[in-house]
């Protein structure tokens, strides 16, 4: 799967962003890629430094990872339904809010698998299902909400 283009890559590839951004050169720069089936995935393999203090990975990576996972999906619709982004907009939707449960400890040293499935969408927002899947179970589940991006001029 590597081998691919992904999403991040193909759509949005000088973005700073921490968690895909393929322009910042210190962060994970997830790489998520459109299935068949609708559901957008990618691999992710914590690093040591996103211990949570008890040999788990981090609340915090896991939001991130979440979060820009679902950017990916939601960027690719916005894509297929020709929503490009607006003019001064780096991204054609922006995260309103994101919903986080965690639901069982997730590992620090093994690849973890994300999912990702656009559960509405319309212009002017999105509504997206993520999860964190190892061992073919959920260790985190997020409902993330998209607006879009409409920059206001400058003052």
């Amino acid at each position: 799967m590597d081998a691919v283009t992904s999403i991040q890559e193909r759509l949005y590839p000088d973005l700073p962003c921490f968690g895909c951004g393929h322009g910042n050169p210190k962060g994970l720069r997830l790489r998520s890629h459109p299935g068949d089936d609708g559901v957008v995935t990618a691999a992710f393999t914590p690093w040591p430094e996103h211990d949570n203090g008890l040999g788990f990975l981090n609340g915090g990576i896991i939001c991130t990872v979440l979060d820009c996972h679902s950017a990916a999906a939601v960027v690719l619709e916005a894509e297929r339904r020709g929503w490009p982004a607006l003019p001064g907009a780096a991204l054609p939707y922006v995260t309103a809010g994101l919903d986080v449960r965690y639901l069982r400890p997730s590992p620090l040293e093994q690849p973890v698998e994300l999912r990702a499935v656009v559960r509405e969408a319309a212009e002017a927002q999105m509504l997206v299902d993520v999860s964190l899947v190892w061992d073919g179970k959920p260790r985190a589940e997020a409902t993330a909400l998209w607006k879009r991006w409409r920059p206001r001029p400058a003052n």
